[in-house]
């Protein structure tokens, strides 16, 4: 089976350009406004001209809540030093957790489950910062239209001549395929490759009297 191949989403396609970050000089009360002013939960530190060193979390800063009026113990006191930190180099975690923009989507989101991060500073090739990605941005596949997903698919998947005798609908993200395969080894392929295009939420496979759902 011989198809176009289809252009997958990258990090580029879906992240917010506008990104908010601080110095390593920052203070603590200006991180908690800049937070609340702009609804994040996390801040990249840049350093120099925009190389991306660490990132604030609300979880650093509630590190010092976390301690006041509190004796450390031994096994806290890397913690507890946190606690005491004023400025955005003492508060960030470091190295960054970062993703590339030519990244695709699937391993912006691997890096995410993984790491155990909701949000993402997008770094180009020499560290510097392009935007960020946070998981609403990576849910913004499956607001592709349905007759988008589906022009997509006829023209990278079905386009075979194997595939001649297959057509395609999309509804609500699900694509639905008819028609007639002579050769049943091709329904698996055809089943995972229109399941990894991006937006589509599920497969159905209606091939003459033989029904799958993927």
């Amino acid at each position: 089976m011989h198809t176009e191949p289809a252009v997958p989403y990258t990090v580029s396609d879906v992240m917010t350009h506008t990104a908010v970050a601080i110095g390593e000089n920052a203070p603590y009360k200006e991180i908690v406004a800049l937070m609340d002013q702009w609804k994040v939960s996390a801040l990249p530190v840049l350093a120099g001209e925009g190389r991306v060193i660490g990132v604030v979390s609300e979880a650093d800063l509630l590190v010092k809540e976390s301690f006041r009026g509190k004796d450390p113990r031994p096994e806290d006191f890397a913690a507890a030093a946190k606690a005491g930190a004023v400025r955005a180099g003492e508060l960030m975690s470091s190295p960054a957790v970062t993703v590339h923009a030519n990244a695709t989507l699937a391993e912006a989101a691997r890096i995410m489950a993984q790491r155990k991060v909701k949000r993402l500073p997008v770094v180009n090739d020499i560290g510097l910062l392009e935007g960020i990605c946070s998981r609403s941005d990576l849910l913004k596949v499956f607001l592709r239209e349905d007759a988008e997903i589906a022009a997509e698919i006829r023209r990278t998947v079905l386009a075979s001549d194997a595939l001649a005798g297959l057509s395609v609908t999309v509804d609500e993200g699900v694509a639905t395929v008819r028609g007639a395969l002579t050769d049943r080894s091709l329904v698996p392929l055809v089943a995972r490759a229109i399941q990894g295009m991006e937006g589509v939420v599920a497969v159905r496979l209606e091939l003459a009297s033989h029904r799958d759902t993927v």
